[in-house]
C-alpha cells in the first residue's frame, strides 16, 4: 500500500480523498493555487504545496508543477479527483514515466474511451447497444447530411473530444444542418483543440442513467448499480439519485452486463462510469464512459455501503476486488449546492460566506470544503457543497432531503438551495416520471420575493 498520495485537485473532492487516506493510514499532499490557500483541503492534508496563481491553466493544469510537488514531497501516487487532469491520457503517461502511480486507468484506456467515435466502434464490436449514427468522425458536409437523412431527423452533432455540452448541436430540420455542423466544429476546435464531430440519431426525451463500475488489474470487472442523472440544465447535472426510479431488476441486469462489457473493451482498471440514454420504451444506448470518479459517486456509496475512493486506491496498489456482487439497499439522493443565483438565470455568486450551517440528523451527509468566513473564488466550478441523504425508499429520501435543505443555511452569497427545495415539492419529480429536458422545459422556479 502507498505511504503518501498527492491529490491533484481542489475543494470538495480533494478533501474527500484526504479523508479516506486518513482512515487508511496514508499521508497526503495537497496542491493549491493562491486563490485556494484557505480551503479546507489545504488545512487537513499532511503537507501542502502552492503550485501557482488562481487560473487553472497556471496551477491545477500545470503538469510539471504537480509532478515537482510529488517529487519534493516523495509522494508515491497521485489521485486526480474529477475534472482538471483526471481524464488526461498524457498526464497518466507522464506519471508512469516518472514512476509515480496514477490512481486511475492507463493512458491507453483513457485514450480509447476519451475519443467518443473510437469508443462507439468498440461498443459495437462487443455487442453494447449504441445510438444509430456515423461510423466514426466525419468532416465532409455532404456525407454528414446524407447520414442525417438516412437515420432520420432529429439528429445530434457531437464533438468527439467533447464534454459538458460543448461542441454539441441538435438539428431538427435538414435546412439547419449546415449551420449547426459548422457551428459545432468551430466550438469543438476552440474548446478542445479538436474540431472533429460525429452525427447520431437524437433520442427525444430520454433518461440519463449511468452505471458505476470497478475493475482490477487481475481482469475482473463488476458494477455497483446505477444512478439516475436526468435532472440537468444546459447539459449539467443538478441532482442525482440511486437507484433510478425507472429501473426494474431485469433492466438493471441487462444494463449492468452491458456496462461491464463496455469496460471490458479496454480491460478497464479502476473506478469508472458507463453512461446510457434510456428512451420511453426502456431501450438503452451507450453514450460514453467517464474514466474517473464522478461528482455523484456518494449516492452509490450510500446504497451499497462502500467507499469508492478506497477501492480506487486499493486497486491502484494491485489489490484484487472481491468477487462477491455488490447489493443495493434503500435510496439515496444528491443535490449539488452551487454558488449561483437561480432567480437570475443561475448567475455566478462568488464572494464571502458569512454564515455556513450544515444540516444533520440521520442519514444526512455533506461533502464540502467551505465554512463560515470562506471566500468563494470566481475562478472555478461553482459547486461549493454536495448534500446527500438516504432513506429506506425514495419517498423517505425525498422527505429527508427537503428537511435537510431547509436546515442548510448559507448567507453572504446566493446558492441553489431554494431551487432544490422547490424541486422536492414538484409533483413530476416526486412521481419519478421525468427526462433530461424536465428542468428546462417543465419545472418553474419561483423566487420567494416574486408575487
Amino acid at each position: 500500500m502507498f505511504k503518501k498520495i498527492l491529490i491533484a485537485n481542489r475543494g470538495e473532492i480533494a478533501l474527500r480523498v484526504i479523508r479516506t487516506c486518513r482512515e487508511m493510514g496514508i499521508r497526503t499532499v495537497a496542491v493549491y493555487s493562491t486563490a485556494d490557500a484557505e480551503s479546507l483541503h489545504v488545512r487537513f492534508a499532511d503537507e501542502a504545496v502552492c503550485i501557482g496563481p488562481p487560473a487553472s491553466k497556471d496551477s491545477y493544469l500545470k503538469v510539471q508543477r504537480i509532478l515537482a510537488a510529488a517529487e519534493i514531497t516523495n509522494a508515491e501516487a497521485i489521485h486526480p479527483g474529477y475534472g482538471f487532469l483526471a481524464e488526461n491520457a498524457e498526464f497518466s503517461r507522464i506519471c508512469q514515466e516518472h514512476n509515480i502511480k496514477f490512481i486511475g486507468p492507463s493512458p491507453e484506456m483513457i485514450g480509447a474511451m476519451g475519443d467518443k467515435s473510437t469508443a462507439k466502434d468498440n461498443m459495437i464490436k462487443f455487442g453494447v447497444p449504441v445510438v444509430p449514427g456515423s461510423d466514426g468522425t466525419i468532416s465532409d458536409l455532404k456525407e454528414a447530411e446524407a447520414i442525417a437523412k438516412d437515420i432520420g431527423y432529429p439528429v445530434i452533432i457531437k464533438a468527439t473530444a467533447g464534454g459538458g455540452g460543448r461542441g454539441m448541436r441538435i438539428v431538427k430540420e435538414p435546412a439547419d444542418f449546415k449551420r449547426m455542423f459548422d457551428s459545432a466544429r468551430s466550438e469543438a476546435g476552440s474548446a478542445f483543440g479538436n474540431p472533429e464531430v460525429y452525427v447520431e440519431k437524437f433520442i427525444e426525451n430520454p433518461r440519463h442513467v449511468e452505471f458505476q463500475i470497478l475493475g482490477d488489474r487481475h481482469g475482473y470487472i463488476t458494477h455497483l448499480g446505477e444512478r439516475d442523472c436526468s435532472m440537468q440544465r444546459r447539459h449539467q447535472k443538478i441532482l442525482e439519485e440511486s437507484p433510478s426510479p425507472v429501473m426494474e431488476p431485469e433492466l438493471r441486469e441487462k444494463m449492468g452486463q452491458a456496462a461491464i462489457r463496455a469496460a471490458e473493451t479496454v480491460q478497464y482498471e479502476g473506478a469508472g462510469t458507463v453512461e446510457f440514454l434510456v428512451d420511453k420504451d426502456l431501450n438503452f444506448y451507450f453514450m460514453e464512459m467517464n474514466t474517473r470518479i464522478q461528482v455523484e459517486h456518494p449516492v452509490t456509496e450510500e446504497v451499497t455501503f462502500t467507499d469508492l475512493i478506497r477501492y480506487q486506491i486499493e486497486v491502484a496498489a494491485g489489490a484484487p476486488l472481491s468477487r462477491k456482487p455488490f447489493k443495493m439497499r434503500g435510496h439515496a439522493i444528491e443535490c449539488r449546492i452551487n454558488a449561483e443565483d437561480p432567480a437570475h438565470n443561475f448567475r455566478p455568486s462568488a464572494g464571502k460566506i458569512d454564515v455556513f450551517h450544515v444540516p444533520g440528523g440521520r442519514s444526512v451527509r455533506v461533502d464540502t470544503h467551505v465554512y463560515s468566513g470562506y471566500r468563494v473564488p470566481p475562478f472555478y466550478d461553482s459547486m461549493i457543497a454536495k448534500l446527500i441523504v438516504s432513506g429506506s425508499n425514495r419517498t423517505e429520501a425525498i422527505a429527508r432531503m427537503k428537511r435537510a435543505l431547509e436546515e442548510f443555511i448559507i448567507e453572504g452569497i446566493k446558492t441553489t438551495i431554494p431551487y432544490h427545495i422547490q424541486l422536492m415539492d414538484d409533483p413530476t419529480f416526486i412521481s419519478g416520471d421525468f427526462n433530461t429536458h424536465f428542468l428546462e422545459k417543465q419545472f418553474k422556479f419561483i423566487p420567494k420575493d416574486t408575487p
